[in-house]
């Protein structure tokens, strides 16, 4: 059978569902490690900062690998890391006499799998011949939603009908998915980003004005996601009073869901003409939907607003890296992995900001924004206050892609009179 590009696309789709395993699978456990091992919240929490550290660390070494061992060698290696992540995570908690490092290791491996995905996946799916390549790098990207999707549903699922106490099969379960990809990745065709010998290196795109602009959209793009996508399940227990589990799902699981909605639409949708609208409606729309939450005192309208802010920052990051692809086309993989790097310190700032307010607040029990959001609960009234403060990233973002928009127009109208 002769794999055609279709295949490569395939299993770059498969690359993110990878992605979206590693990265939201273990925290749906961690309520089962905390009963079953005793290991505290607090120590829970680190796991995370972990996962962000590693993450980051393996966008800045990224380079250096992709030198020494090609695009379809780090594709191979990112999904070998990242299935025995999984394997681990189901073996060593339950060998080790220590078992927070167990899981320490275990993530580790599944951090570095994913960061490496992160920062290859793209690339090489930028670089399949297309005719619009805005279109095809949104529907690689809605890909991770649907899977995030799937991890929080399969997993409830199946500790509905298996049982808790067999958590440790199912990351197992899960590692079949990179175990295959492996092969696929041996035999599918790859096609050149850039030429030979034209690819910028990072040292001339940090003097590149136009790519600054760019890590900033990208930090504002990871900073607006993760303000919702890590605190909306805590927002529905305590706003609707609801179980773990409903919380998961109506919170995480809804996002995620229109997250992937959006992205699946403006990839059948956008062309590369509209790119630079559809972000800046996209920002207007999340700083919107950021107010309905904080401001909201019904807990399912902010909920709705939840699920709104999945809807617009869906196209973010994978707008934006389609635009950076066609403002430095000759940026290449170093590009794309300047970006993952701002999109992750993004991602850990915006959850960290939040989390920081919150305890602020329920510390001393006072906000500036008390009289409006109105909640004598200190930690609705610390997280509401996060998010307010948090509006300011897609604000930036949204005045960053008018001023863009404004300044192509007039070199535009410039070009067009000589």
């Amino acid at each position: 059978m002769t794999l055609r590009y279709k295949h490569t696309k395939i299993s770059c789709y498969l690359g993110y569902i990878t992605q979206a395993v590693v990265n939201n699978l273990a925290p749906l456990l961690f309520v089962t490690f905390q009963r079953n091992f005793g290991i505290s919240l607090s120590k829970l929490g680190s796991l995370i900062v972990v996962n962000f550290v590693i993450q980051i660390a393996v966008d800045m070494l990224s380079a250096q690998i992709i030198h020494r061992i090609g695009m379809r060698g780090t594709c191979i290696l990112a999904h070998i890391v990242s299935a025995s992540g999984l394997v681990l995570l189901g073996l060593l908690p339950l060998i080790m006499n220590n078992t927070y490092a167990g899981l320490l290791i275990s993530l580790a491996c599944c951090a570095t799998g994913g960061g490496l995905i992160e920062v290859v996946i793209s690339p090489v799916t930028q670089a399949i011949p297309s005719d619009n390549k805005a279109s095809q790098m949104a529907l690689l990207h809605s890909f991770y939603s649907w899977g995030q999707v799937a991890v929080v549903l399969l997993s409830t699922l199946y500790f509905t009908t298996v049982g808790i106490d067999n958590w440790f099969l199912l990351p197992i379960i899960f590692a079949i998915i990179p175990l295959l990809n492996i092969f696929l990745f041996m035999k599918v065709p790859l096609a050149t980003l850039v030429e030979d010998g034209k690819e910028m290196k990072i040292s001339s795109l940090l003097k590149t004005n136009i790519l600054w602009l760019m890590l900033l959209f990208m930090i504002c793009s990871g900073a607006s996601e993760m303000v919702i996508s890590q605190w909306s399940s805590l927002l529905a227990e305590l706003g609707l009073g609801v179980s773990k589990t409903i919380g998961d799902i109506l919170g995480p699981c809804l996002f995620a869901f229109l997250m992937g909605l959006s992205r699946m639409l403006f990839g059948l949708k956008v062309t590369d003409k509209s790119l630079m609208p559809s972000l800046m409606i996209c920002a207007f729309g999340c700083v919107l939907s950021f107010a309905i939450v904080a401001f909201s005192r019904v807990p399912m309208l902010s909920l709705i607003g939840c699920g709104l802010s999945g809807f617009f920052v869906g196209v973010m990051w994978p707008g934006i890296y389609s635009l950076s692809a066609s403002l430095v086309p000759y940026g290449g993989a170093s590009m794309f992995i300047l970006l993952a790097f701002a999109g992750d310190i993004g991602c850990s700032s915006g959850a960290g900001l939040v989390g920081y307010v919150s305890d602020i607040v329920k510390r001393t029990g006072n906000s500036i924004f008390k009289e409006i959001v109105s909640f004598s609960d200190s930690t609705q009234l610390g997280l509401k206050t996060g998010i307010i403060i948090s509006m300011v990233f897609p604000f930036v973002l949204f005045v960053g892609i008018l001023i863009l928009i404004r300044h192509t127009r007039i070199r535009k109208a410039e070009n067009s009179k000589l």
